[in-house]
């Protein structure tokens, strides 16, 4: 089989990285541009991409795939058009992926492109768990449902727990319930059976579910109705608000869980507020995904938080001891890299894993490339 040397392009909220595997997913080439207002300098771009050497092929990381695009699919026009039309349902994320797209496309005429979507893993969740209380006129004309989010995120895990799982389960890699936390400035956590996920806490947008560095999470719609019409919040206003000033931001005044964690040891209220409303949410959000799956057998840490937040770790597994979870502290401890943080013989095994959408966005477009025509 010919090696494939794949770019993946990533377009985050300030810098678009970009990223060269090899066939066994060696890192080869790399580059984080800035990008502060979601659109990196193309001529940087051109100069970086032509020193990377041979590129048979482009894996694009875009947000909302909508309930068109359960899978990775090649990008040629009609499906940039579509791509362009789900905007709607992301707007401050898709915009972000299709400049990328275009001005990588730019640089690379002629290269293969893939697109690999955050919500296609989630499109396995059954209709029980992805369907809203909704009238149905609504739910059909605006196809409003759960979609979920980070799925490249998640699918990796999924990937790597069961892998990591083998030795200590003694029956071979695939463990059925994983409950994956991805923590980071946005998180979100899925519950993934047989590898598939069955249901997640992000929803019909990212802002969603648990507590996030700026992003409130889940909060009564009602709450956001009584603003508009009783405090007469502009609906721009509310947006940016939950958004960009919510979260462990509008908590503690900061967005960073270190200075949050080092400012709760003193004794600071608002730290220690921030602190325990974000376990809170997590904890109650593990149980929900495990309770959707009729148990847990593995619970995985990943992200900016969940990798090197060993505090975080800890207290979110101490409330979790009535799902069989328990941490191992020299083990949690420790790092970094991917390993086993609970004790020999755990009911539940628990690991921190290295984000590696990459790895998973490579993988995808490798298989589309090699898929029998048709």
């Amino acid at each position: 089989m010919t090696p494939l040397r794949i770019l993946v392009v990533n377009a985050g909220s300030s810098s678009l990285k970009l990223r060269v595997l090899g066939d066994e997913d060696e890192i080869a080439d790399s580059a984080d541009l800035p990008a502060p207002r979601g659109t990196a300098d193309q001529r940087a771009i051109e100069t970086t991409l032509a020193s990377f050497g041979t590129i048979d092929a482009a894996g694009h990381r875009i947000v909302h795939g909508g309930t068109v695009y359960r899978a990775p699919v090649m990008i040629d026009a009609a499906v940039r058009q579509r791509l362009e039309a789900l905007t709607d349902l992301a707007p401050l994320h898709q915009p972000k992926s299709l400049a990328a797209l275009d001005a990588v496309q730019a640089a690379l005429p002629g290269v293969p492109a893939v697109a690999c979507f955050d919500t296609a893993f989630h499109a396995t969740i059954p209709d029980a768990a992805a369907t809203f209380a909704l009238p149905s006129q609504w739910r059909q004309r605006w196809a409003l449902r759960r979609y979920g989010f980070h799925g490249l995120s998640h699918a990796w895990i999924a990937r790597r727990a069961a892998e990591l799982a083998a030795p200590a389960s003694g029956d071979g890699p695939g463990m059925p319930r994983l409950v994956s936390c991805h923590l980071g400035a946005g998180a979100s956590l899925a519950a993934i059976a047989a590898g598939r996920s069955v249901d997640t806490t992000m929803g019909f947008t990212p802002l969603d579910g648990l507590v996030m560095a700026t992003r409130s999470g889940a909060v009564d719609p009602g709450l956001v109705l009584w603003l508009e019409q009783h405090a007469r919040t502009p609906p721009a206003e509310l947006a940016a608000t939950l958004e960009y000033r919510s979260g462990l931001y509008g908590l503690a005044g900061t967005a960073d869980m270190r200075q949050i964690l080092g400012r709760a040891v003193t004794g600071d209220s608002s730290a220690l507020l921030a602190r325990e409303v974000y376990l809170h949410r997590l904890r109650a959000g593990v149980a929900a995904m495990a309770a959707a799956m009729g148990g847990i057998d593995l619970l995985a840490f990943t992200g900016g938080v969940g990798e090197n937040s060993a505090e975080i770790r800890e207290r979110a597994m101490e409330g979790l001891g009535f799902l069989g979870v328990t941490g191992e502290p020299k083990r949690n401890a420790a790092g970094p890299g991917d390993r086993v943080i609970s004790p020999d013989g755990a009911a539940v095994q628990a690991f921190v894993i290295t984000a590696r959408e990459d790895r998973q966005i490579a993988t995808e477009v490798r298989a589309l490339l090699r898929s029998p025509p048709g």
